[in-house]
């Protein structure tokens, strides 16, 4: 294949010298290439113009010792009557041509038909091509993108260390917190407020949505009230009430005052007055200082049933989704959801303005890489837990798309067009090939020359 044809597929065995490419002139008069949905092109790698010459080498050197082989049989053959022994030279030659045309067979058949002719079971990497990139698809998917590797490869690397490691260094933090100022600000600037606001709003309100308040207010309330701390509450409750009667018990008086009809003696009031707040008081008192107290009992029993409907009843789980949905529904959702981006975009403008300004002198953001960086340096439980977060999502991204990989490989070699595909292959593989050529030249030679002495004595 001349240098100016177009060259195939990524490579599926290139060496990883071969990956990058370099574009390929096409004349005016070669005929325009199937569109790409059908055949895609094998890019020329670096390096496969010596891969060329050096398999153009290897196969004059097999094809050399073929003809060799072939000239001495042919000179042996004709001497043989006249010198007997030239017959061993003569097996030798044979069995060397035997073999390496066998081996020429073998080697050419998994890339063409041999000499053009369309024998069965040859030109075995273009005729099964489609079968060849659904197995390695498995393959890869299997082997390389399986749980099991990736993890261990993944442990072995201690990700969490190496990041932690690299931001530390002042020059990478730096460069991360430019390039993440310049996004965040690139992406306030050309996001709509609108649509953010909007954006923000659904999320929330739908997110809001489907969660049940009531059963997640039952528990909050279950771990607020364990070992008794409600009791503090009510304590909390009866020192407000004691205070509030305290503060108020002028108006108690006049109050008392009104509601008695007006014939009765003033002293009577007075008296009614502070039985009634003597009585609250003493209450309030005993209510305090009695952990054992009825009243105590009957608040525990109140709450108690209040986390229980919360959690399980009917009724009053639809009254707590009707009350959520009303917040929901009301204006101040929306106006709470732009305020959240408001604020938001202009800290992101803020930061980045000030990250121009600081230039390399280092920023908080900055500062707080490094931190984060020695941080996780210095504290092995952080490192740790850093790890099992990566690999969690290294794994997750692995189960879910190692499938996609699959699919790409084998959609991929499909597409490619198989006669340079198998040229292609030739290229990187061939040259060790052409030793199977000559090895089988030079083994059909001695096993010739065995037998024929072998013949010679029995």
């Amino acid at each position: 294949m001349s240098a100016t044809e177009p060259l195939p597929p990524p490579e599926v065995l290139a060496s990883p010298e071969s990956q990058a490419v370099a574009p390929v002139p096409q004349p005016d008069d070669v005929a325009p290439k199937p569109p790409p949905a059908l055949l895609g092109p094998i890019t020329r790698g670096i390096g496969d113009e010596e891969k060329r010459v050096r398999l153009r080498a290897m196969k004059r050197n097999a094809t050399g010792m073929l003809i060799a082989a072939a000239v001495v049989f042919v000179i042996a053959r004709l001497l043989e009557a006249r010198w007997p022994w030239v017959g061993y030279i003569r097996a030798t030659a044979e069995a060397s041509m035997v073999g390496g045309l066998a081996d020429w067979f073998a080697v050419t058949a998994l890339f063409k038909h041999p000499m053009g002719i369309p024998i069965p079971h040859t030109a075995i990497i273009p005729e099964r091509k489609d079968r060849i990139g659904k197995a390695l698809g498995g393959f890869v998917q299997n082997n390389f993108l399986s749980r099991e590797v990736v993890a261990i490869r993944l442990a072995n690397l201690h990700p969490g260390e190496r990041i932690a490691s690299w931001l530390v260094v002042p020059e990478n933090a730096h460069r991360v917190a430019q390039h993440a100022a310049a996004g965040l600000a690139g992406a306030a600037h050309v996001l709509r407020d609108e649509d953010v606001q909007a954006m923000i709003e659904k999320g929330l309100v739908s997110r809001l949505r489907k969660v049940q308040v009531a059963p997640m207010l039952g528990n909050m309330l279950t771990v607020l009230t364990a070992d008794g701390r409600h009791q503090d509450l009510l304590d909390a409750a009866l020192r407000g009430l004691a205070r509030t009667i305290d503060t108020n018990e002028e108006m108690i008086r006049d109050r008392v005052g009104e509601e008695t009809p007006r014939w009765f003696p003033e002293f009577v009031d007075e008296k009614i007055h502070e039985k009634i707040v003597g009585a609250m008081q003493r209450t309030l008192d005993q209510v305090a200082h009695d952990p054992d107290h009825p009243l105590r009992a009957r608040f525990d029993e109140a709450v108690e049933k209040f986390i229980e409907d919360l959690k399980h009843s009917p009724a009053a789980i639809a009254r707590a989704e009707a009350v959520k949905e009303d917040i929901l529904t009301h204006k101040a959702v929306g106006t709470f959801a732009g305020s959240i981006w408001s604020e938001a975009k202009e800290t992101l403008l803020k930061r980045a303005a000030a990250a121009d300004a600081e230039g390399k002198s280092g920023g908080a953001v900055e500062r707080g890489l490094q931190a984060v960086g020695k941080t996780i340096l210095n504290d092995p439980a952080v490192l740790a837990k850093v790890d099992e977060w990566i690999l969690d999502a290294v794994l997750y991204a692995v189960e879910e798309y190692r499938g996609e990989v699959a699919g790409l490989i084998e959609h991929t070699v499909n597409n490619w067009d198989p006669k340079a595909t198998s040229e292609k292959i030739e290229l990187q593989v061939g040259r060790d090939l052409q030793f199977i050529r000559i090895n089988g030249t030079l083994v059909g030679g001695l096993v010739g020359l065995l037998l024929y002495a072998l013949s010679k004595l029995f």
